[in-house]
């Protein structure tokens, strides 16, 4: 059985994990599916929050089940499912959540959730969050909203464009998802790629180059 310090690094989406068994990961063990709402001021010219749901895959969620159920019944009462949401929490706060959001190119801070939320359905992990910009980002310039995990250990999927919504958004403004190619991505970023590796081969943010992103672009 894989130990609970283990588990929360697989939580976290930690490369670290199998560091601790003595090998290297370069591509995702965990995968979720997602959706993400941008959610807008009352006047819709500001984004208010970002709100996100991740529906883990069943061979992770069985590993958090069976690690988690301290009573042994199979299935995850609400203190149980506490314990699961306080160490994703704790275990993603160093990894800004996941979240990539971006103003013109320029990273912006966003604030930890005020909490966590998670659930089973279907024999599947839920986890649900909001979060919110440290100032609110004004519906100007090209803003970008994906979420990624640099270590490479989760792979976090919008299966479908519609599960990056924003309502309400003003005329001025479009919006499109998109998808990188990853051979293309490689290609435009060969340099930064390798400089990035020689730099920290244990891991990079590099990852980000092929996040899904939702992106709006909007006149003044």
């Amino acid at each position: 059985m894989i130990a609970t310090t283990s588990l929360q690094r697989m939580i976290g989406a930690l490369a670290a994990l199998l560091a601790a068994v003595g090998s290297a990961s370069a591509h995702p063990h965990v995968f979720a599916e997602a959706r993400l709402d941008v959610v807008l001021s009352a006047d819709h010219q500001s984004v208010k929050a970002l709100r996100h749901l991740w529906r883990f895959d069943e061979l992770f969620s069985s590993t958090v089940l069976m690690q988690f159920d301290k009573n042994s019944d199979l299935k995850l009462d609400d203190a149980e499912l506490k314990d699961v949401a306080d160490t994703i929490f704790s275990s993603l706060a160093e990894y800004d959540y996941f979240q990539l959001v971006t103003v013109d190119g320029k990273d912006v801070h966003m604030n930890a959730p005020s909490q966590v939320m998670t659930n089973f359905d279907n024999d599947q992990l839920i986890v649900l969050f909001e979060s919110e910009p440290a100032t609110p980002i004004k519906l100007a310039g090209t803003i970008d909203f994906g979420v990624y995990d640099p270590t490479f250990y989760t792979a976090i999927d919008f299966t479908e464009d519609a599960n990056m919504a924003v309502e309400g958004l003003p005329s001025t403004c479009t919006r499109k998802v998109i998808r990188p190619d990853p051979d293309t991505a490689i290609a435009q970023n060969q340099k930064t790629l390798t400089d990035a590796f020689f730099n920290d081969p244990t891991g990079t943010d590099m990852s980000k180059i092929f996040a899904t992103k939702l992106e709006l672009t909007c006149k003044p």
